[in-house]
């Protein structure tokens, strides 16, 4: 569905990406991992057209994404720090995405707005929500267009164990519908039970991506941190 070839980004004398290649496929929910710096957000910015690599190719359903940019229609982005017009409420903010998007026929995915209470709270001004709330409108804002792929940066910050639980059981259902769900977090021990692979990236490369069933296998862990920190542990020691 995504695949990305050797793909490159320098920022001047910093490289940011350095030849990667990976392949996301529909169905699948992927943990992208790796330390601050390690080149995470370049690639999902480069694969929502924010930012032109220097070489390599991308491609979107098996079309070049260069110069093109409708299928992003086709991916619902959550950031991990929202920033919206203060004035606007969540009403507003939202009425603005729907005129943005243009395509009064597109079936609209509201569970999110429903689950998390903010049907109730719609003329509040996006000044005087909390940082947790205002998570919960981006959540909603990814999933409102029902998109074919999902990306979500650190998508449980800032949520309170109840609202982190409904955004998870609501990725497991998206995935089990057939979407591709990529993630990035630092908090390892929420991915246990979402993600099918994990791509681990640092000082922009890749150096590794595999089903998390064979990474558990390799290392003979149970849980996703301990996995990484095992692989990465020997890999070091190479």
């Amino acid at each position: 569905m995504i695949i990305a070839e050797n793909i490159v980004k320098n920022f001047g004398s910093l490289k940011a990406l350095s030849n990667v290649s990976l392949t996301f496929l529909k169905g699948e929910c992927i943990a992208l991992l790796g330390p601050n710096g390690s080149g995470k957000t370049t690639l999902i910015k480069s694969i929502l057209g924010m930012v032109v690599p220097d070489s390599g190719a991308l491609h979107f359903n098996g079309e070049h994404t260069q110069g093109k940019w409708l299928y992003r229609n086709q991916i619902g982005y959550m950031p991990q720090i929202g920033r919206y017009p203060e004035n606007m409420t969540i009403a507003n903010v939202i009425d603005m995405m729907k005129d943005l998007r243009k395509n009064p026929n597109e079936h609209l995915d509201e569970q999110l707005i429903e689950s998390f209470g903010l049907a109730n709270m719609m003329n509040k001004k996006m000044r005087t929500l909390s940082g947790g709330t205002t998570q919960k409108v981006s959540a909603s804002l990814a999933f409102l267009f029902n998109p074919a792929v999902l990306i979500l940066d650190e998508p449980t910050a800032g949520l309170d164990p109840l609202s982190s639980e409904i955004l998870k059981q609501k990725i497991l259902k998206e995935k089990r519908n057939g979407k591709l769900v990529i993630i990035t977090s630092h908090v390892l021990s929420e991915l246990d039970d979402l993600v099918t692979q994990v791509a681990y990236m640092q000082d922009g490369s890749l150096v590794f991506h595999q089903t998390l069933a064979a990474l558990k296998e390799e290392t003979g862990e149970v849980k996703l941190s301990a996995a990484i920190s095992n692989i990465m542990n020997r890999r070091n020691h190479e």
